[in-house]
């Protein structure tokens, strides 16, 4: 374990603290070990004796303070979902979505450099979240109404001003939404997850993608055979 705490960390804590007695220093280093070997190894093949072992405490102690693995699981989870997601966490990101913006493309522009400086900050957290809160309704439901509340009304409300200009075509903003957070999450995800060895220009890349989002893959000999 780390002698310094990262930032996910204190903020993990201090979220499990709202509303809560305060966790014990036995407690954050459960925590802590747990989200390292459920990042690394997923939930199912974790085992709790393996989360004592790393935080360096009993596996009796585990109990004493989580009546299961599952529970376990989901004071992690339940707490990086609001996170992720609610405004205590989303208040810079909401800050991007909300400023005023010229042109649409400087609007994703925003919101793709924003995004994919979190992931790069919260890798662990976010690869629990993707293994588990898919298999967790009470959490995936959580998750889905927040997203709804805060995000998704205020990126369509920005669609529909671009739209108002002239800027993006006439289309519904879900599906506007659906197709720019595909291309942006699926750059995000190659580049922190699957391939973060891959060199490659930041900026460029995102230019690339929005180029990509906004004027498609169709090339000229594609246009003149449709002619």
């Amino acid at each position: 374990m780390s002698e310094k705490r990262e930032e996910w960390l204190k903020d993990l804590l201090r979220l499990v603290d709202e509303g809560d007695q305060k966790k014990t220093e036995k407690q954050a280093k459960i925590l802590e070990a747990a989200v390292e070997i459920f990042s690394e190894k997923g939930y199912s093949a974790t085992s709790t004796s393996e989360i004592a072992q790393k935080a360096g405490v009993a596996e009796g102690t585990i109990f004493r303070h989580y009546k299961t693995k599952k529970d376990l699981l989901l004071a992690i989870a339940g707490p990086i979902a609001v996170k992720l997601v609610a405004p205590f966490l989303l208040n810079d990101f909401v800050k991007v979505i909300d400023s005023p913006y010229d042109r649409p493309k400087d609007f994703f522009r925003a919101i793709a450099k924003d995004r994919i400086a979190f992931a790069r900050s919260n890798i662990k957290l976010i690869k629990i979240l993707f293994n588990e809160v898919p298999f967790q309704p009470e959490l995936l439901e959580q998750v889905k109404n927040l997203m709804t509340n805060i995000v998704v009304k205020r990126i369509e409300n920005a669609l529909q001003h671009f739209q108002q200009q002239g800027f993006i075509v006439e289309a519904p903003p879900w599906r506007i939404m659906r197709s720019a957070s595909s291309m942006l999450i699926g750059m995000i995800v190659f580049h922190v997850f699957l391939r973060p060895d891959f060199p490659f220009d930041e900026d460029e890349e995102i230019e690339r993608t929005l180029d990509l989002l906004f004027y498609g893959i169709a090339g000229r000999s594609e246009e003149n055979a449709e002619e």
